[in-house]
């Protein structure tokens, strides 16, 4: 399932993923700082949505409550819901 979510409070706008069955894939960012925004997908490809959960979930950026990382822990939780509601 290919999932696009709209970030609040960051940089990037937008965050595209991947979803088979809880793992997450292909994820790409629309704006934000270009070196992080090709590590995270790197890191977390793979990974399970509780893994991106607690590995990046509730990370702030410069005073912000959130950061891309967590915009994209909030983005697989809800991709995953939306897969069950299917």
């Amino acid at each position: 399932m290919t999932y696009t979510y709209k970030t609040k409070g960051t940089c990037s706008t937008v965050i595209e993923l991947e979803l088979e069955g809880d793992i997450v894939h292909n994820v790409k960012f629309t704006g934000g700082c270009n070196g992080n925004l090709q590590a995270i997908p790197r890191l977390v490809e793979g990974l399970t949505v509780e893994q991106v959960e607690q590995k990046i979930g509730g990370i702030s950026c410069n005073g912000r409550p959130t950061s891309c990382g967590d915009q994209l822990a909030r983005a697989c939780r809800e991709a995953y819901n939306a897969s069950l509601s299917r």
